[in-house]
């Protein structure tokens, strides 16, 4: 994996829109193969588009101005637990989709124990999803993450879950102690409201990013 500065910054002095918990159905439960799957339903992303949110997920790296300043894209994402995002593997022609991976840091509720640090591969991208598999040190396989995205007008009905663990008896046998040491409810607790806050945040800035994104692709491709 990339070296990455792991230190937490300082909150991006932005406004944000913070959804509660409340603004959405949220729970855990055991799946029948034994995984453990956190999943969320959140209340619908306003403004913001499937296609939209497609483009957001194939480019989380760089900078994009806003309230006049210039910050990282992913920090306003959520500008108070957000570190890093970057690509650590393209596909052969420089694009983002299934076969490329991401690296991710973050610390959900700006918790030092509750460092997220993993490279994830994509396995599939497009306007009714995103699924992606985050490896702890970037080479063991311990979680699966599934997002469904569903139109409604010029909004987005937004579902996606966690799920922990692996398939097979070897999961059966350390699930205890993993879910006790290294994922427990506490930290499964801190990932819904982390994400229940930034999705919320797409309404706040995705559709005017998406917007000068584009026109400014148009207007190359009219030169």
């Amino acid at each position: 994996m990339k070296n990455v500065d792991l230190t937490i910054p300082e909150i991006l002095p932005v406004s944000w829109l913070k959804k509660g918990i409340e603004t959405a159905s949220s729970g855990v439960r055991t799946l029948p193969d034994g995984r453990v799957q956190f999943w969320i339903r959140h209340s619908p992303v306003k403004g913001v588009t499937p296609k939209m949110l497609v483009w957001w997920f194939s480019h989380l790296e760089g900078k994009m101005a806003y309230e006049g300043g210039e910050f990282e894209k992913y920090r306003v994402w959520h500008p108070e637990d957000h570190v890093h995002a970057s690509y650590e593997k393209r596909l052969p022609d420089g694009s983002i989709g299934p076969g490329a991976s991401i690296r991710l840091v973050e610390y959900l509720g700006r918790n030092k124990k509750y460092i997220v640090n993993i490279v994830t591969d994509i396995e599939k991208l497009n306007e009714t999803g995103y699924i992606h598999n985050p490896k702890l040190e970037g080479k063991y396989k311990v979680a699966r993450m599934e997002y469904t995205f569903a139109p409604s007008g010029n909004d987005t009905v937004y579902e996606n879950c966690l799920i922990i663990g692996w398939k097979g008896w070897t999961w059966r046998i350390v699930r205890p102690l993993f879910l006790k040491f290294v994922f427990n409810k506490e930290r499964g607790s801190a990932w819904i409201k982390h994400n229940i806050e930034e999705v919320g945040q797409f309404e706040r800035f995705l559709p005017e990013l998406y917007r000068k994104e584009n026109s400014r692709r148009s207007e190359r491709s009219a030169v």
